[in-house]
């Protein structure tokens, strides 16, 4: 069961985040199964999955909005439900969570105060927020007139007002444009550099490849792997190569000849690994034999989209 006991100090040698075999169900349905992983400090870690997969019930569960059945979670060695470690945790969700008809200014002075900030000490929290969130400029602009953007921004600011050590983020930069995604880009690596712990979910993943030291994938609630991109590659796909075929035509042509041929048909290309670049010419021999209409093929070396797509499937925006 769930490890309710409280610790008021946390230790600063505990790593900011541990899950140790949590579990939750729905009914008849695991959500959430046997799930275990920690973040270090300084280190973020990219959460993946599917729609469905249980990214949403594991990071609800560390957070404390759903009630896990089973396992832990502590925060520096802090039980989550502590007092020391709800303080040293902050998420940011991905549905904004902001207050329309007063100002930026006032926004992060409404959630400080949620924190227990007064005084200098909530003055100077804003201050940080602002700057960290490059909303300085507009401080005193209602939030209802802030770009999308810019929002998306205010609430990511809003979530680290009292400075939580470990952070947890749910697709950030849903509907924001290229510039505000740079922009939330560097204001995730700037946390990261300064040491706080982070979890990042997202469904883009050149978001991941690049703000991620590693990578939990998970699917049907339980972590099916985790380690660097390099370390992922190398275990689905040890030295082989990729080769990606488009073809025209008849889509469930194409993916019945691709899985004759032990490949994957992702909607868009055929895709197979390969030891040897031997092997391609006698695979688009026997797709001419079949009657496909080759459009281009290349080869390429595995990334971490391959390694989702080989792992569960689908793809990641699925």
């Amino acid at each position: 069961m769930v490890n309710s006991a409280e610790t008021t100090n946390p230790s600063p040698e505990a790593l900011p985040l541990q899950v140790e075999r949590l579990v939750k169900r729905f009914g008849a349905t695991t959500a959430v199964n046997d799930v275990s992983l920690t973040v270090r400090t300084g280190e973020c870690l990219g959460l993946l999955g599917p729609n469905g997969a249980g990214k949403s019930t594991l990071m609800r569960s560390i957070v404390g909005r759903v009630i896990p059945d089973g396992g832990r979670v502590a925060i520096f060695g802090s039980a989550a439900s502590s007092t020391a470690a709800r303080m040293a945790l902050g998420w940011v969700p991905q549905d904004l969570a902001i207050y329309p008809r007063i100002s930026c200014r006032e926004n992060l002075g409404a959630f400080g105060r949620y924190y227990g900030l007064t005084g200098g000490k909530l003055d100077e929290a804003i201050a940080w927020c602002l700057h960290w969130a490059a909303l300085e400029d507009r401080a005193g602009e209602l939030a209802r007139n802030l770009s999308g953007g810019m929002k998306r921004r205010l609430n990511m600011a809003a979530g680290m007002m009292h400075r939580p050590r470990v952070v947890l983020f749910d697709e950030p930069t849903v509907g924001v444009d290229p510039q505000s995604r740079n922009r939330i880009f560097e204001m995730i690596e700037r946390l990261r550099n300064e040491g706080t712990a982070i979890i990042y979910t997202t469904h883009y993943m050149e978001e991941a490849e690049r703000l991620c030291d590693r990578i939990a994938i998970i699917d049907h609630g339980k972590i099916i792997a985790l380690g660097t991109k390099e370390e992922l590659i190398k275990k689905a796909f040890g030295t082989r190569m990729q080769v990606v075929a488009r073809f025209a035509g008849d889509a469930d042509a194409i993916g019945a000849w691709a899985g004759r041929n032990g490949g994957k048909w992702t909607g868009e290309t055929a895709e197979f690994t390969i030891e040897h670049s031997t092997e391609i010419a006698p695979l688009l021999d026997d797709a001419s034999k079949t009657g496909l209409d080759l459009v281009d093929v290349s080869l390429r070396r595995p990334n971490l989209e391959s390694v989702f797509l080989h792992l569960t499937g689908r793809e990641l925006r699925d």
